[in-house]
């Protein structure tokens, strides 16, 4: 009985470990997202290349079956999202 306790314990703290990786990253990930957002606000250059280095990570971390996927992100999408905020903005 002791072994079955000791491997759920195991797999229980792999699991958490994954999940704590997992949100430290997708942390990281917005970080990167809000400072594209802000430059491109600004009319300042930027690249998504930050955002897609965390996605890759995540995504590596989703095959294991217990953490979604995030998508890669696009320049455009960036600028698409500015714009909306923009229009909203307008109202």
């Amino acid at each position: 009985m002791s072994e079955v306790h000791q491997a759920i314990t195991a797999h229980s703290n792999k699991q958490h470990a994954l999940v704590k990786q997992f949100l430290q990253l997708d942390a990281k990930r917005e970080r990167y997202i809000e400072e594209a957002v802000h430059h491109c606000q600004n009319g300042q250059p930027f690249t998504v290349e930050n955002i897609n280095e965390v996605t890759k990570q995540i995504n590596e971390l989703a095959r294991q079956g217990i953490v979604p996927q995030r998508k890669y992100v696009t320049v455009d999408m960036v600028k698409e999202y500015v714009e909306r905020l923009k229009k909203k903005g307008e109202k």
